[in-house]
């Protein structure tokens, strides 16, 4: 080695410090001897504290002496002297120089834990709900994800492991973190399960009945044999908490406000938001959140945008949606109901910034004969009336006279919904509620290529809608002015290329398909018509930054369906995240910074996933738990809802099929637990350069 105090070094002066890889009892002990020596020492080890593999031996020695008796002194001395400084939860990436002058790069792993705050009093791990063999001991007992390596380590703190981002929450557009409230579940702390999912999303009880949940297609547990039921985990701890108010502590409640907006950052800051969807409800809490004085103007007599009249009762009652939106609106929102804007820009002169969250509410017809009959109608219109109607309210726009006249042009009549979309399967389902003598679908997509989820367009068939796949529609037919039908063309369908539709027309397959209403389901279009200045699309969507759904019109943010056309309602909540943060961002004067990509995603193949399973519940292979759903007879008689939730029971063991792909879960129970402030799930890992004279390597039995 490099003489460090003579600088024999070829005529260089060494630097004066040195490397010790290795933090067991060898590196401990060379690291005091450099340092007593006068030498700054960096003492670096991959584990989270110092000690190595002597300090899980216990009375082993064939002297009956106790390995951490021998140990201890050393470990108070590392952590405390002067000249040493610990780098844990690291690794050397590379070395360069020359003896005397060396760099050194340095991975620094996260730790997650915050060094200079953390007390070691161990909340966090009591709070912990992921437990896993603790290799310290052999695997004989069991530690948390958050965890101190042994009682009296150094330096004297928890961390937390982490395998990855589990693929369900970096699947979902908002990062629901699934995996934290499914662990909450499998322990029976439905009230912190609700707190967890609360961190993410304001429409759980919504989103447990209606999401698309690509959390589940990116679930591990599919290459076993089904993944886990995630939203219908989501929706028993919604309907849980509104069940036990009383359970739920007061920083947890649906109906209070945990935050003190008065100094928040934006207090003060007057913003508004066009439309009462999940996208505009979501922005408008977290600007609240912020400390801004937020308006919500929606031109409907009742919030919700298309939650409250594009989905049906029987899939999304009406009772669930309001007590969510009226959980949001107690945190100080100003709603203004039947309150159309006609120039959103002109709100600029009074709001110091406005959020276009204005949906998809248009609909659209193909401009083929017939389609101008009175009997020709779109679904959008159709579902927003029989909401409206099932709700005892009047349509924005005064609609029939007698309130009975959507019944009445239904009942008993043949009604053919063109579309092969969930709006059109919603549109079929209420069709048949309402009435209506027989009811079929026809789309263009063939029946495996539905965009329709296959479990609705199932439980329609179940409900005797008849559906007429692979078709092409040439005319709606009349006589004496009245719809007799739609002329269509069996087709061979291969996709849509550029938006459009790619597909043959099989001869000799021409057919009318007999009705005597027609509804049109075949996509939706904002009416952004509001909008004056803002540069939009052909079809009226509204051109906006793709990061920061900033438009061109300084001020003013889009997003949702007015800038994606029709989506799911977790993109819509999505939207209203980030139009809150970079409305926060621009009423501060900063620049919107987009999130970094995180750690990388915990996905297992196969053999990965089997061995995680023996793992984490051994034996444990008890198949997916289902929803249960009413008899398609029953069902079909009213707008009551058709599928039922879990019981306790069957959500705890449904919980329990979790693999726990990202060992942490980020449920944020340790941070809710932790007094100190010490817990950053945000850390991220960073690579340090070191100068120093010498390195050794004391790297123990592992090289």
């Amino acid at each position: 080695m490099t003489d460090l105090v003579t600088g024999n070094n070829n005529g260089k002066t060494p630097v004066g410090a040195a490397l010790v890889v290795g933090a067991g009892i060898a590196g401990m002990q060379a690291a005091l001897d450099l340092a007593e020596a006068g030498i700054k020492v960096y003492l670096l080890d991959r584990a989270p504290a110092v000690g190595g593999t002597m300090s899980m031996l216990d009375k082993t020695f064939p002297t009956n002496d106790c390995a951490m008796c021998i140990m201890s002194p050393k470990l108070v001395e590392v952590g405390r002297h002067l000249n040493i400084e610990l780098i844990n939860c690291a690794e050397v990436e590379a070395i360069r120089g020359e003896p005397g002058d060396f760099t050194v790069t340095v991975r620094k792993h996260p730790r997650y834990v915050d060094l200079a705050k953390c007390t070691g009093c161990g909340d966090c791990a009591a709070a912990c709900p992921i437990g896993l063999p603790d290799a310290f001991n052999g695997g004989l007992s069991s530690r948390k994800a958050i965890y101190k390596l042994y009682p009296q380590a150094i330096p004297n703190a928890f961390a937390i492991q982490k395998q990855g981002v589990a693929p369900c929450k970096d699947a979902c557009p908002i990062h629901q973190r699934a995996q934290g409230y499914i662990a909450l579940v499998a322990e029976g702390r439905y009230a912190d399960a609700y707190r967890t999912v609360l961190e993410d999303n304001p429409f759980p009880s919504i989103c447990g009945r209606v999401c698309n949940h690509r959390c589940e297609e990116a679930c591990n547990r599919d290459q076993i044999d089904a993944p886990v039921n995630i939203m219908g985990l989501k929706r028993f701890i919604a309907d849980w908490a509104w069940d036990h108010l009383e359970e739920i502590p007061a920083w947890d409640s649906p109906t209070s406000n945990p935050d003190d907006a008065s100094t928040a950052p934006l207090n003060g800051k007057r913003v508004a938001v066009i439309g009462s969807g999940p996208a505009g409800l979501t922005c408008a809490q977290d600007l609240a959140r912020l400390g801004c004085v937020v308006t919500v103007f929606e031109a409907l007599p009742v919030a919700g945008g298309m939650l409250r009249v594009g989905v049906p009762d029987f899939r999304l009652p009406p009772q669930v949606v309001q007590r969510e939106i009226d959980q949001i609106l107690s945190q100080g929102i100003d709603l203004r109901l039947n309150n159309r804007i006609e120039n959103v820009e002109a709100l600029l002169d009074e709001f110091d910034a406005v959020f276009a969250a204005i949906g998809a509410h248009a609909g659209v017809k193909l401009p083929i004969p017939g389609v101008d009959l009175p009997e020709v109608l779109l679904a959008t219109d159709f579902l927003r009336e029989a909401g409206l109607r099932t709700a005892g309210l009047q349509p924005e726009n005064g609609g029939s006279q007698n309130e009975n006249d959507l019944l009445q042009s239904i009942r008993g009549k043949r009604v053919l919904v063109l579309g092969g979309g969930n709006v059109a399967v919603d549109t079929a389902t209420t069709a048949v509620r309402l009435g209506a003598a027989w009811v079929g679908m026809t789309c263009l997509e063939g029946r495996g290529q539905m965009p329709a989820h296959d479990w609705e367009v199932r439980d329609a068939e179940e409900e005797g809608i008849q559906v007429f796949p692979a078709r092409t529609f040439k005319e709606v037919t009349q006589s004496e002015g009245r719809v007799t039908g739609v002329r269509t063309v069996q087709i061979n369908f291969r996709g849509f290329i550029d938006g459009r539709p790619d597909f043959d027309e099989l001869p000799d397959t021409e057919e009318v398909l007999a009705a005597d209403l027609v509804i049109f389901a075949i996509g939706q279009r904002p009416a952004s018509e509001c909008l004056t200045q803002a540069s939009r699309q052909r079809g009226g969507r509204v051109i906006v930054d793709p990061q920061s759904l900033a438009t061109d019109v300084p001020g003013l943010y889009a997003g949702g369906d007015a800038v994606t056309g029709t989506a799911f309602i977790v993109d819509a909540i999505a939207a209203g995240h980030t139009a809150a943060q970079s409305i926060g961002a621009y009423l501060q004067g900063l620049p919107y910074q987009a999130p970094q990509p995180g750690v990388p995603v915990a996905k297992l193949d196969a053999s990965q996933a089997a061995l995680r399973l023996a793992a984490v519940q051994p034996a444990n292979l008890r198949l997916r738990v289902e929803f249960a759903r009413r008899p398609a007879a029953e069902r079909v008689a009213d707008f009551a809802e058709v599928y039922t939730g879990f019981d306790e029971k069957q959500a705890r063991a449904e919980a329990e099929r979790c693999l726990r792909c990202g060992v942490c879960s980020e449920c944020n129970q340790c941070v809710y637990a932790c007094r100190a402030g010490a817990i950053d799930h945000a850390e991220t890992e960073k690579f340090v350069d070191l100068q120093v004279g010498a390195v050794l390597l004391t790297p123990g039995v592992e090289i």
